[in-house]
């Protein structure tokens, strides 16, 4: 994969996410990431998606690889419903 096409990928874009913030740190020691990250990235992706899907829960539910359900319930936990 050409150096262009790999800065496309969503692989690439959340490790230079990740190096920024722990370069951002200031020496700070980091603590539960994986919890945070999760919660960071949970609405935007969702409202993304489902933007995408213009507001089909189902279609989005699919892409999302996600019960219907599970669905509605994080897009009202995140206030997007």
């Amino acid at each position: 994969m050409a150096a262009n096409e790999e800065k496309k990928t969503l692989k690439y874009q959340v490790g230079l996410s990740m190096r920024r913030y722990f370069k951002n740190l200031d020496g700070n020691k980091a603590k539960d990431i994986f919890e945070m990250v999760m919660k960071e990235v949970e609405k935007p992706l969702l409202e993304e998606v489902m933007i995408h899907c213009n507001w089909n829960q189902s279609e989005a539910s699919k892409m999302l690889g996600i019960n219907r359900g599970t669905l509605r319930t994080k897009l009202k936990v995140h206030k997007l419903i």
